[in-house]
């Protein structure tokens, strides 16, 4: 994958990150909350947040100290 390819795909994840957050937000001050719900978007946030990570880990290059 090309640096340009990674950071589009990066900016995408974020959003979808930030997507998330806002829904996991509104779900859970919703008063009759669906706890499986909320757990599953948690989760899917928890991926999200660890693709960008191995994204970002593309884009940073091993610097030997």
């Amino acid at each position: 994958m090309q640096d340009s390819e990674i950071s589009a795909r990066l900016a995408m994840l974020r959003v979808e990150h930030r997507d998330l957050d806002t829904a996991i937000d509104a779900l859970g001050q919703a008063e009759s909350a669906d706890q499986l719900q909320l757990a599953r978007l948690k989760k899917r946030k928890l991926r999200l947040k660890d693709e960008i990570l191995a994204l970002e880990n593309q884009l940073i290059p091993d610097i030997i100290a």
